[in-house]
């Protein structure tokens, strides 16, 4: 059997941004996977090392849409931790509470995506339908649906009112039903179940050699968590539970969020119930020489930055993983081996977030030795934007 090329992406209406996959088939099998990265690579660490660490946060926020609370959660975790110096309780009780509700949010987005992807549109409905509770409770909180401007360096920018608690749990007692809904409709649906169980199986060696993290990794048994494992925030002082899976494939990655929803909820819950008094800023002033590193349990798993100051008000190098960057590998091996009906929800099953993951690199073929640096790729761009003007007859 002769074997053919099937291109998705990079712009594909199943797929919510730009990306090329190959997907080399034989008959209705996928037998190999080439992925094409590089149409959004925005620049970020070079631009971060031109702004304030104040203005960072801003920038780092719209490294990613959905999840964009957690880059600023690595970002004043690596500052903080060059410093040396811890925020006020309530502030780290306030950052775990608007984390956790990013994590809510981000699954049942997905969640709504995943049921899109496979036909089943009433689930993508009722998601949406939830996801409006979680982004009223953010919006009440920190006066944004989205892009939240919450944390700064030593704490956080906004207080919550002591009165309004009450009303905020109430919301969340609101979720509890919606999320046994999703529960059920995912357990108990055989059209789900033909189209999950079984379909892009990632073994725990799979996800060690690739270095997964997240409900990726855990979906196949792997137990990780930054949460728990490097505590940080508030997550030290409230009592939940890591979820985990076991075949690996889609079936227990749509699971896994789901559970972790219940989590998320609870955590949210108890921060509130327990948020201690006092200031929500240790009003740091300046940044000594030096290096930090700073981890998050993002939705999508772990992301990490790095920094590196010489005292100025200013970072000499910045450094962004994020963990569609480990994740997005995994598809060559769960893809393969699939139908061509499945290839698209398996791909889909990582929540890749390729403007998370670009970077970008000029390098010779085969030798590896660096071609252009960051000033000849601005001189190029600019070289050929004024032949392009000059070509259309531009002034």
């Amino acid at each position: 059997m002769s074997e053919r090329i099937i291109p998705i992406g990079p712009y594909h209406p199943l797929q919510e941004e730009p990306e090329f996959f190959l997907l080399h088939v034989e008959g209705e099998r996928v037998v190999k996977l080439d992925i094409q990265l590089g149409y959004n690579h925005r620049g970020i660490e070079r631009l971060a090392e031109a702004r304030s660490y104040d203005q960072i946060l801003f920038l780092v926020e719209r490294i990613c849409g959905i999840c964009s609370t957690s880059h600023p959660f690595a970002a004043v975790n690596a500052v903080e931790n060059l410093i040396g110096c811890s925020p006020p309780p309530r502030a780290l009780f306030i950052r775990s509470i608007v984390g956790e509700l990013e994590r809510i949010h981000s699954h049942l987005l997905w969640l709504g995506l995943a049921g899109h992807f496979i036909g089943y549109n009433t689930l993508f409905m009722w998601a949406w339908k939830t996801r409006e509770i979680v982004l009223e409770l953010l919006e009440r909180i920190s006066g944004n649906r989205q892009n939240y401007s919450m944390f700064k360096v030593g704490g956080v920018r906004r207080d919550i009112r002591d009165e309004e608690i009450p009303s905020y749990l109430a919301a969340l007692d609101r979720l509890a039903p919606a999320l046994d809904l999703f529960r059920g409709a995912v357990a108990d649906d055989p059209v789900v179940h033909a189209r999950t169980v079984g379909v892009g199986v990632l073994t725990p060696e799979d996800i060690r050699g690739y270095g997964a993290v997240g409900p990726t990794a855990r979906a196949s048994g792997v137990d990780i968590d930054i949460r728990r494992d490097d505590p940080y925030a508030a997550y030290g002082m409230t009592e939940w539970k890591v979820v985990t899976g076991k075949r690996g494939d889609v079936y227990d990655k749509v699971m896994v969020r789901i559970l972790e929803m219940y989590e998320s909820r609870s955590i949210v819950s108890q921060c509130l119930k327990k948020l201690p008094p006092g200031e929500i800023d240790a009003r740091v002033k300046d940044v000594p020489p030096g290096e930090g590193i700073g981890r998050h349990e993002a939705p999508r798993g772990e992301v990490f930055h790095y920094v590196r100051s010489d005292g100025t008000n200013r970072p000499a190098r910045y450094k962004v993983r994020a963990p569609s960057f480990m994740n997005v590998a995994t598809n060559t091996k769960a893809v393969v081996g699939e139908t061509i009906a499945d290839a698209t929800i398996i791909l889909a099953a990582v929540d890749p977030c390729y403007c998370c993951t670009e970077r970008m690199a000029a390098v010779e073929a085969g030798g590896g030795r660096r071609l252009w640096d960051s000033g000849d790729l601005i001189r190029l761009s600019r070289e050929k934007t004024e032949r392009l003007r000059k070509e259309a007859g531009v002034r």
